[in-house]
């Protein structure tokens, strides 16, 4: 069994999906960071206070009287929608900042690859060369 489990680590799809994990969990790092530090800042200087709506409740009991949902969830059933506005708002940021990235990324690897196929062909070997030059006259003979 050890040894199965040797085999079954040392395949490279499990590596690859471990270091896919570990990318992934910095890339979330970064890119909270730039939507944290970088947009939401300047998104809240353009709209005065930015996008948080997390206090934005619905009392579903008539004891709810707090302003806050902290307060308000002590209080009893709130039906809490400005939190998940919130999330959705820094979500779509998000997904057009990776949008951006990916786009940027792909356009790089299309310039690489053009890159690539602009440069000269090798010239043909020897004896190849030397066959198409045979053929041709053999051409202009006949």
């Amino acid at each position: 069994m050890l040894n199965e489990f040797k085999e079954f680590i040392a395949r490279g799809n499990v590596m690859d999906l471990a270091v896919a994990v570990i990318i992934g969990a910095a890339f979330n790092k970064i890119v909270t960071s730039v939507v944290d530090d970088l947009v939401m800042p300047i998104v809240g200087a353009l709209t005065g206070g930015g996008f948080d709506f997390s206090n934005y409740f619905v009392p579903l009991s008539a004891n709810v009287t707090a302003t806050s949902l902290a307060a308000a969830r002590q209080q009893g059933a709130v039906f809490a929608y400005g939190s998940f506005i919130t999330i959705l708002i820094n979500f779509l940021i998000l997904a057009w900042i990776i949008f951006l990235m990916i786009k940027a990324v792909n356009r790089l690897r299309a310039s690489v690859e053009k890159k690539k196929d602009e440069a000269p062909a090798a010239p043909p070997p020897e004896d190849i060369q030397l066959l198409s030059e045979i053929r041709d006259l053999l051409k202009q003979r006949a």
